[in-house]
């Protein structure tokens, strides 16, 4: 039997003084003017904070923050002094940062219906997002037409909206099939989903007498279609395996960098005798690392 893979973190959570809690990396002044930054303050302001801080225990009953340097810096700018965390079982930052730092489409409708079931009304929670209420109706009812398999495909991608409404158009099987294809291809955009919907067999359809065909395609160029949407799909497959292995080595050598420019010692060497390379490797921390 195989063995189960342990939980990465203490489920139960727990409140921790901020002053014990030590960043990684400093978030630039820069960053505080920008809109992701007002996004996270308005929320945090209005329904407090939503995703936990990551933490690891470190000695001196202090902890190293993993995930939430954003968070944690619009929590001390309100002059908040304690934040609630989950404990890490592990210091490696980088599966926080790569997993749960950008919320995805379904969690952020997720999101929308507790805070609408614990009474939050949908004009101030627009308010906070800064988008008009008719975009949050829209993420409200996403999952409307969806069925749960394509659903826990997508659970963690950042998805455009648009694209649930096509995926709506199709039946479970083809919804299925088509999310398989977009977590694929990390295409998420409406365009593709659209070609797909395109080469949709018409009993793979809700209403296929609804879904008319673009003018500029005759039924052979629909049947050319879908013959290499399906040799695409295996061609993927194929090569599923190896492009998850460098994307993997990618995210180890960004995670490993980003903790070395968390160690004041390196950084300081860097800047001194390597200023080319230190430049780089920040660009590098940036930019995987920026969170909301």
């Amino acid at each position: 039997m195989t063995d189960r893979v342990p939980i990465a973190f203490d489920p139960q959570g727990i409140v921790l003084p901020i002053a014990s809690i030590l960043p990684l990396k400093q978030i630039k002044s820069s960053i505080r003017s920008t809109q992701k930054y007002q996004q996270v303050l308005a929320s945090v302001q209005e329904v407090g904070i939503i995703e936990p801080l990551v933490v690891f225990p470190q000695k001196n009953e202090t902890y190293l923050l993993l995930d939430g340097h954003v968070r944690l810096e619009v929590l001390k700018q309100i002059g908040e002094t304690r934040a609630r965390c989950l404990i890490a079982t592990d210091d490696e930052a980088y599966t926080y940062n790569k997993r749960v730092n950008r919320m995805a489409t379904i969690q952020e409708h997720l999101m929308i219906l507790k805070a609408t079931r614990h009474g939050v009304s949908e004009e101030r929670i627009a308010k906070v997002l800064k988008v008009d209420v008719a975009s949050i109706r829209r993420k409200r009812d996403l999952l409307n037409g969806i069925c749960k398999e394509a659903a826990d495909i997508l659970k963690d991608k950042q998805v455009s909206v648009g694209v649930f409404s096509v995926l709506k158009k199709m039946k479970p099987m083809r919804q299925i099939e088509a999310a398989e294809l977009l977590t694929t291809t990390t295409n998420y955009s409406v365009p593709y989903v659209k070609a797909l919907l395109a080469a949709t067999r018409p009993e793979m359809l809700v209403d296929p007498a609804k879904h008319k065909l673009t003018e500029t395609l005759s039924p052979e160029q629909v049947s050319k279609m879908e013959k290499e949407m399906e040799d695409l799909q295996r061609e993927l497959k194929t090569i599923e395996e190896s492009h998850g292995n460098q994307v993997l080595n990618l995210v180890l050598a960004s995670g490993y960098v980003t903790k070395l420019l968390g160690n004041p010692r390196i950084t300081r060497y860097l800047d001194q005798h390597h200023a080319d390379i230190f430049h780089q490797f920040q660009l590098l921390s940036e930019s995987s690392s920026l969170e909301h």
